[in-house]
């Protein structure tokens, strides 16, 4: 896995490590650097119709993941500071870990990831990239907002998944615990609030790619 220390990478070398990764996102199997979190088995009532809901709800976790990825490089690719581009970086590395569990996931329930994920990927990088464009204060706005709402998010599929899917409720916990750290971390960096139009339209299109995921 790529290390996160990037400050003596060029420019150019970063551009070509964030190719790289972008591959590896969409079309690579990502490597992990924690072990897998679902420890335990489910419950003897887990049946068909659980199994569908889960991968679907696994397949909205997994391309919400691939996404992260691209904003996370994006960002660090157009971060000032070195330190915010390894804060960038780090993260970005330990979503690879969540991208990683949601694969190993949909493979146990049988599932597929979404079609899409190729464009989720591009739209978020481009998002990322004017993101950072505009400081780094507000860089790391965007990003401390998008882990919040992340959190929300996680929380929503905390409360839908079967209850007798403690396998991916476990990855899920661990992957909502992390995102409220970066969220944090970002804050403690000195993150500016971005105003509340930014904010809705980032839940209205947090929406479109969950419902379209949830299907593709």
């Amino acid at each position: 896995m790529p290390s996160s220390d990037t400050r003596n990478l060029t420019r150019m070398d970063r551009i070509l490590l964030g190719a790289s990764r972008a591959l590896q996102t969409v079309y690579g199997k990502p490597e992990q650097a924690r072990p897998y979190p679902a420890t335990v088995r489910n419950t003897a009532e887990f049946s068909e119709w659980d199994r569908r809901s889960s991968a679907a709800y696994m397949r909205v976790n997994h391309t919400g993941e691939v996404c992260a990825q691209a904003l996370y490089q994006s960002q660090a690719l157009t971060a000032r500071s070195s330190a915010n581009r390894d804060r960038m970086q780090h993260s970005a590395d330990e979503e690879m870990d969540h991208l990683a569990w949601c694969e190993r996931r949909i493979e146990e329930l049988e599932g597929r990831k979404s079609l899409l994920n190729p464009v989720w990927y591009g739209g978020s990088f481009v998002i990322g990239a004017l993101a950072g464009l505009v400081g780094d204060k507000w860089n790391l706005g965007f990003l401390a907002e998008t882990e919040e709402q992340v959190v929300e998010h996680l929380e929503k599929h905390l409360s839908s998944l079967p209850k007798t899917d403690r396998r991916s409720r476990q990855v899920i916990a661990q992957m909502q615990s992390d995102e409220a750290r970066h969220a944090h971390e970002a804050i403690e960096a000195g993150a500016g609030t971005l105003p509340a139009p930014a904010r809705t339209l980032m839940r209205l299109a947090a929406r479109v790619m969950t419902s379209t995921a949830y299907r593709l």
